[in-house]
């Protein structure tokens, strides 16, 4: 059985993750874009991810990026928000 990190740890980093990558997540939940069901399942993948100070480090170190660091469980999701979000901007 995995033991999951603290879930309020995780949703700070996957906010800052978020941000630094460019994919505002409570805009696009705001916006419809993620469900609460889709928001909790990235929390809980962070969560579950064995490397918390990796990411912590790399975004301590990192203001802007293309992309989140390699091995970025939510890495596919934050990108696809991102990207809707810069499509939906074009409009």
């Amino acid at each position: 059985m995995q033991i999951l990190g603290d879930p309020l740890y995780h949703l700070r980093l996957l906010g800052r993750m978020g941000h630094t990558v460019g994919a505002d997540l409570v805009q696009a939940f705001e916006a419809g874009k993620i469900d609460n069901e889709t928001w909790t399942q990235m929390i809980t993948n962070c969560r579950g991810c064995p490397y918390p100070q990796k990411c912590h480090a790399w975004l301590d170190a990192t203001e802007q990026a293309a992309a989140p660091p390699s091995g970025c469980c939510n890495a596919e999701p934050l990108l696809q928000l991102r990207d809707a979000a810069k499509k939906d901007l074009g409009k």
